[in-house]
């Protein structure tokens, strides 16, 4: 190998446009949180701020892990099955997929005080891993519109010189898109990709031309959108807590936050319209990202009587510092003097974002839960989270600036409920709860409210218990499939069902 194709080879590695890809999506996708952890507390649909004694419980509130009275341990294991259904110009498409995986594993440790003069009864020291979010998600869509990819390409092109979109004489494919993101960006990019498949065509082909048609006619186009998903986002939490006097719970979580995101999308569209050059494009774009991130958690649970306590919790922004890679494809098939020609245009170079930050909006929670002695509970659990307060940084790039300016315009303050309840017969233990939240968007039609259910079963072995549950919850959203040109939305309808199993046991 030589000198000359090794930097080349570097340079498809390291390519850094600038150009930033960040969005309202990326806010929403990293803001959420899903009701996730053991089986016990999903089977209360998450209604646990006020309970603790669970160690998802505490990842909620804090002060939930000072309950325990011994050490303690939970292992979960979940089998998630994902539905989505989905609508495109009155065609309707459905897909399912199913896997298993751990969710949740954690232990505590009690410390009781010895000196039983001091108000602090005993201390907590816990360590919890809960999956916050399930990124996985696959999905079809496909239909008859009137709005072609043309548009995309030639949104990125129009104002653009073509010596900036285009590759050189002897110039490669590669070399043409690494150097055009490396000095112009990734908007010049998505126009190279436009003109080297000949999608779009220039009014002149004059290096300082700015003006450029479209080689696809006017008409219909038979369109098919596949979008696919994997990753997830993850929670350490480091617990302090302690019981106070008899009544008074307080509890303290420094949290760690990991993202790890890929997604695919691939767009096939076809046309048989008269005067059009291109009858046939394929285009595939992929997203890679990782981020981490730093959170903590106040929180108390208080005993205003022998059977009712309230919780409050606050929870703070979480931090991120996330990085993105992207790479594309494109092919096209044109007719000429009768000839069907397929173009590809396949860089091969993976483009390396500028890293940024992204703060999450902080969370306010407060919980009641009624304990009917040995027999049972019921839990309601509200909290306030607003996606309004989300922000890019730094806030003086002018990207994430406009970026900030729609999050306070498009996004709003929302509200989440859970209610969940147990009813104990000696060794078992039935349980079942609700939860609602809210759309983040003022336009809720961008993303629906959101609705679920549980319904879960324990048994008690003394120090060992086992629990099982089930869980649905369902939502609504548009999905756009791309920023501009191609603006036309699928509609989903995605529906998600868990069957989760935890162990636990006294340490």
């Amino acid at each position: 190998m030589n000198f000359k194709t090794l930097v080349f080879i570097l340079a498809g590695i390291l390519t850094v446009p600038a150009f930033y890809a960040q969005d309202l999506t990326d806010v929403v996708r990293y803001s959420q949180d899903n009701i996730v952890g053991s089986a016990r507390f999903r089977a209360l649909s998450g209604a646990f701020g006020a309970l603790g004694g669970d160690l998802s419980a505490s990842s909620l509130n804090p002060a939930g892990s000072a309950v325990f009275n011994d050490a303690f341990m939970s292992v979960t294991l979940t089998n998630l099955n994902i539905d989505n259904d989905t609508e495109y110009f009155n065609n309707h498409d459905s897909f399912s997929d199913a896997y298993t995986e751990f969710t949740q594993i954690g232990a505590a440790f009690v410390f009781h005080n010895p000196n039983m003069n001091s108000a602090f009864k005993k201390f907590t020291l816990a360590f919890t891993y809960d999956k916050t979010q399930d990124f996985k998600d696959d999905w079809a869509a496909h239909g008859i519109n009137t709005n072609s990819i043309d548009g995309y390409f030639l949104s990125y092109a129009d104002g653009q010189r073509l010596d900036q979109i285009s590759a050189f004489p002897n110039e490669s494919f590669s070399q043409a898109y690494s150097e055009i993101g490396r000095t112009y960006g990734s908007g010049n990019q998505q126009a190279f990709l436009g003109y080297e498949s000949y999608i779009i065509q220039p009014n002149s082909f004059d290096d300082d031309n700015t003006e450029y048609t479209s080689n696809i006619a006017p008409g219909t186009f038979n369109q098919n959108y596949i979008y696919s998903a994997t990753g997830y986002n993850g929670k350490i939490a480091v617990n302090l807590a302690t019981q106070v006097k008899d009544r008074l719970y307080l509890g303290l979580n420094l949290n760690t936050h990991f993202i790890n995101y890929d997604r695919i999308t691939y767009l096939q569209e076809s046309n048989s319209n008269n005067g059009s050059l291109v009858n046939n494009v394929d285009f595939e774009n992929r997203l890679s990202t990782i981020g981490g991130g730093f959170s903590f958690q106040l929180g108390t649970i208080y005993k205003a009587t022998d059977n009712l306590r309230v919780g409050l919790t606050y929870n703070s922004p979480t931090w991120y510092n996330i990085q993105e890679e992207t790479s594309q494809y494109i092919s096209t098939i044109r007719n000429e003097n009768g000839s069907n020609i397929n173009q590809i245009v396949n860089p091969k170079i993976v483009n390396i974002h500028p890293e940024y930050e992204l703060k999450t909006p902080g969370k306010l929670s407060g919980s009641l839960a009624y304990i009917f002695g040995t027999h049972g509970l019921i839990s309601f659990d509200y909290a306030y989270k607003d996606y309004s307060n989300s922000k890019f940084k730094p806030e003086h790039d002018l990207h994430f600036n406009e970026q900030n300016q729609l999050i306070s315009n498009e996004l709003k303050g929302a509200s989440s409920y859970a209610v969940g309840g147990e009813y104990r017969l000696k060794q078992l233990s039935f349980r079942g709860g609700y939860r609602f939240e809210e759309s983040p968007y003022k336009n809720e039609e961008t993303i629906g409210d959101l609705t679920g259910y549980s319904v879960g079963l324990g048994y008690s072995l003394g120090a060992t218990k086992l629990d099982v549950t089930f869980d649905q919850s369902q939502r609504d959203s548009e999905y756009q499939l791309y920023n501009v040109g191609l603006t036309d939305s699928a509609s989903l309808d995605s529906k998600i069902s868990s069957f989760t199993f935890s162990v636990s046991f006294a340490l």
